[in-house]
């Protein structure tokens, strides 16, 4: 019973509830903290100003998604993308797995190197489906090699989305009474590296290995031969190349990004009537994920103060004490179903933090075991989720000749492949850690 009525349970569950059946992501999680500020027995407004208060814990996060959203706005208003496909297609148009692979490492620079997230996807995939008919390569496998290059980069590499993940994890650790590094949490999630890579071979040279047929339908086509570098290219690129390298400086994305995108506008990559509107569509892009990271942290907060989730532990733990393998087991298991509710790992983070690091040092577990919970499970579910922006955007680009589909050709096999080797082969890999 106690279980059934803890407020971390219940709250979790109406949340998740919610968002699987497709109710808006912010307000499950509004309702859900409110629901938990109740069984806490806060009053409504109590409960609000907690989450409120508990807002600022991802402040730094949501910025940089708004600013990188603007970079992303920038980069889709040039010819960058199409430059990128005209120099990989010389050497991979007859080749089927290096095709599948480059499109795998393109899609990796989306979130790290060029962080433009999945506004690349439908630039790069629909002029290739005519390619991808001509070899009879199974889109399903396409759909995965999309998949690993927007979820893998930003686990494992402290640049761009990445930085912006591994600071949240950092932050949230620290929060919870677990003192790390960024500089341990990179030491440690690049683990996470080897259960996608295994994800993704298996998916490319063994399931979806065999031709399959698509009708040929006429799509419009880039004009790759008649690209040209203008100055708005070259202001773009410059203003990439300065967030790169003041990343690596500075280890701050939100003044790496702002400096950047200020310089395109100096360069004449974004003209200055036009900022404002990249920046509102850099908000369209990526502002939602910002306030949906935003409110998650409060709701944290609400399932903190309330003092639920001592009461939960102290219930939990003498369960699975025995056990270190159904410990972390359970936990990447409970961080697989509220990502696939709510559709983002950012938004997780926050939420499990409160529940598994108080777990995780009662049951004495080193602090790269503790890392490498809390990353993975925040990052299981991103792959396979219907809401996940992960996978809309993949079926996007594949499904613009209206062959391919979201949950059966995108959803199932990217939730296979890398949920179950995080999963499965991430519990064995952390039972060493």
């Amino acid at each position: 019973m106690i279980l059934l009525t803890n407020p971390v349970i219940v709250s979790v569950f109406i949340m998740t509830l919610l968002c699987l059946f497709r109710f808006n992501v912010l307000l499950s999680l509004l309702i859900s903290a409110l629901v938990a500020g109740m069984l806490n027995h806060m009053s409504l407004t109590d409960a609000m100003d907690a989450l409120i208060t508990g807002m600022k814990g991802n402040l730094k996060t949501a910025l940089s998604y708004v600013i990188l959203g603007a970079i992303a706005a920038a980069i889709s208003r040039t010819h960058l993308t199409a430059y990128l496909i005209k120099m990989v297609s010389r050497f991979i148009s007859h080749k089927k797995y290096l095709l599948i692979l480059s499109i795998a490492i393109i899609s990796c620079f989306s979130q790290n190197l060029i962080p433009i997230h999945v506004a690349f996807i439908p630039l790069l995939i629909p002029p290739l489906l005519s390619l991808f008919n001509r070899l009879k390569i199974d889109r399903r496998a396409v759909a995965c090699a999309l998949t690993f290059g927007l979820t893998t980069p930003y686990m494992v590499l402290p640049v761009g989305f990445g930085l912006t993940f591994q600071d949240l994890l950092r932050d949230n650790l620290e929060q919870n009474g677990v003192n790390v590094t960024l500089t341990d949490v990179t030491h440690t999630m690049y683990l996470a590296a080897i259960c996608m890579i295994t994800g993704l071979f298996l998916a490319i040279f063994v399931f979806y290995r065999k031709p399959k047929e698509y009708k040929e339908i006429e799509l419009a086509k880039i004009d790759l031969d008649n690209l040209q570098m203008t100055r708005k290219e070259w202001g773009v690129l410059a203003g990439l190349i300065l967030t790169l390298i003041l990343q690596i400086i500075t280890m701050n994305l939100p003044l790496s990004g702002l400096l950047g995108f200020i310089l395109m506008v100096i360069l004449g990559g974004v003209e200055y009537r036009n900022v404002n509107m990249v920046f509102d569509d850099g908000l369209k892009m990526m502002g939602f994920i910002a306030f949906v990271i935003l409110v998650a942290a409060g709701y944290g907060e609400v399932l903190k103060q309330g003092g639920a989730v001592k009461e939960l532990v102290d219930f939990v733990v003498p369960w699975i004490k025995e056990s270190k393998f159904l410990a972390i087991f359970l936990m990447l298991l409970i961080g697989l179903i509220v990502t696939m509710g709510i559709g983002t790992s950012f938004g997780t983070i926050p939420i499990i933090a409160t529940l598994f690091c108080p777990i995780c040092l009662e049951l004495g577990f080193s602090i790269p075991l503790t890392i490498f919970i809390l990353g993975v499970a925040g990052a299981l579910g991103d792959a396979g989720s219907p809401a996940s922006e992960t996978t809309m955007g993949t079926s996007v680009g594949l499904n613009a000749d209206k062959q391919h589909d979201h949950i059966k050709d995108t959803c199932v096999p990217t939730f296979i492949f890398y949920n179950g080797p995080l999963l499965i082969l991430g519990s064995i890999i952390a039972m060493f850690l």
